[in-house]
């Protein structure tokens, strides 16, 4: 699947939740676009179009990654965050590079998974409302034979207890013309159970258990996939037994729903077309590339030689080869590698020349002002400020924010970023938890009540991180 939004189109979206970067904006819609274009292209000249890989050049907070999840959400692809730090050469203990593959893979099938569950859910809906009034109501479906003993609370005419202890519910069938008692009191409980009233009723059923072995195998950082595999192996020579177990109403529905949408999907169907999504549109963010770029190539030994073995390894992967994953085969050709790094101790020269080769395209982040933070509190449709009036109006408290009090965090959050370390838009995080720590507390004793947040409350929150510099360090 991809997006055929065009590049200024995607550009707009992007900026309903980015504030500035331009330039990458520009960069990864082109890139996105460039996968619809190869898609329209014959076959035998698609194969040849290789993606162009992209290097995100900038300090923390300036939006990195954030571009990143929003594209790839926005265009519905199999998207995964990794950290290059995390990875060691082969030989080491630790996760190996192939890892990212099968996660993003993982990823790939939940997602196709999820979509082919929405297809079937009417269906499944149905089934699963059958099968629980079979439940409550055993024998009852027409033309269905009496199996198992009649639950006494199910009988026709009984009234049990409401859902939630409102008085009594009568179950007693409506006399129809026409209609037998049986059918008439199942529809009576469908009803019921539709109103929400059965939802704290309990039913008995049959669910799977599984046997055999219980422990982790083969747990060692690395060796996931075979773990994984002896797993699967395992489920087989000990099949899972069922077990009949006392649910709540809902508790059953779900269960049954996720096991009537399960039948109702083709397993197989699933991989294939995960496989293929992953194949084609898959976007692997790579972050913290700048850490396993050495300074100084000439140098050896230490974490050098770890730093070095990880680029080697992910080299391959990047330029494109096959990852054998439980789910098959997968090639790399086509996935979309985005890398990131604030490059502050090096530089995208540092790394390999074979790896700095499969990432032609090169754009630089600008550091946040002033300015983009004001934005920031105020234009995305996420922005911290909706975030916030939300949360505490679940309260009944109503908080508005004045413009000069988000004018004065924009320059409180700008001057901080100066004096401490830089983390870019992170910093309003921990300034607004500041600043409303005190109200979310009060909150729940606030009902009904109405706050404006202004410059001097502002200024009455922070005092005493903003005379002392040294204190600001670790509050902010």
């Amino acid at each position: 699947m991809s997006t055929t939004l065009t590049p200024r189109q995607i550009v707009a979206e992007l900026d309903k939740y980015i504030v500035g970067q331009q330039d990458a904006k520009r960069m990864v819609a082109i890139a996105m676009r460039n996968r619809w274009r190869r898609q329209q292209l014959p076959e035998h000249l698609r194969e040849e179009v290789a993606p162009k890989n992209i290097i995100m050049i900038g300090p923390t907070g300036v939006g990195k990654t954030e571009i990143a999840r929003r594209l790839a959400k926005l265009c519905a692809s199999p998207f995964i965050k990794v950290e290059a730090t995390k990875y060691t050469e082969v030989g080491y203990v630790g996760r190996d590079v192939e890892s990212m593959i099968r996660d993003l893979m993982e990823t790939g099938v939940s997602m196709v998974r999820a979509e082919q569950n929405e297809l079937v859910r009417a269906q499944a809906d149905a089934k699963a409302e059958e099968r629980l009034l079979d439940l409550l109501l055993p024998g009852s479906r027409p033309g269905a034979q009496s199996g198992g003993p009649h639950r006494p609370e199910a009988s026709p005419g009984y009234a049990g207890g409401a859902a939630g202890g409102n008085g009594a519910i009568d179950v007693t069938p409506a006399q129809h013309d026409g209609a037998s008692q049986p059918d008439a009191t199942r529809e009576k409980f469908r009803n019921l159970w539709r109103g929400g009233r059965l939802d704290d009723r309990e039913v008995e059923m049959e669910v799977e258990v599984s046997q055999g072995p219980q422990m982790e195998i083969m747990s060692m950082p690395g060796m996931e996939q075979m773990g994984g595999q002896f797993k699967d192996m395992f489920s087989k020579i000990f099949p899972g037994k069922r077990k009949r177990r006392h649910f709540k109403v809902k508790e059953a529905y779900e269960l049954l729903l996720q096991e009537e949408s399960e039948r109702l999907i083709d397993q197989e169907k699933v991989v294939e077309i995960a496989r293929e999504r992953v194949e084609q549109t898959g976007i692997v963010f790579l972050d913290e590339i700048d850490k396993i770029a050495a300074p100084d190539s000439s140098q050896r030994g230490g974490a050098d030689v770890s730093r070095q073995g990880v680029q080697r390894d992910i080299l391959p992967i990047v330029e494109g080869s096959t990852v054998s994953t439980k789910y098959g085969a997968v090639r790399t050709d086509h996935i979309l590698f985005i890398a990131a790094g604030a490059f502050h101790f090096s530089k995208p020269s540092d790394l390999m020349p074979e790896l700095q080769g499969r990432f032609p395209l090169r754009v630089e982040l600008k550091a946040l002002n002033k300015e983009d933070f004001l934005r920031i509190l105020t234009e995305p449709h996420n922005a911290l400020t909706i975030q916030y009036t939300a949360l505490l109006a679940t309260e009944g408290l109503d908080v508005d924010f004045s413009p000069e009090a988000l004018e004065e965090i924009a320059s409180f959050a700008e001057e901080t970023n100066k004096q401490t370390e830089n983390i870019g838009a992170r910093r309003l995080y921990t300034i607004m938890e500041k600043i409303l720590a005190e109200l979310s507390f009060n909150a729940p004793d606030m009902y009904g009540h109405k706050m404006t947040v202004d410059p001097n409350y502002v200024r009455s929150q922070l005092k005493d991180v903003q005379v002392d510099a040294d204190l600001s360090r670790f509050i902010l």
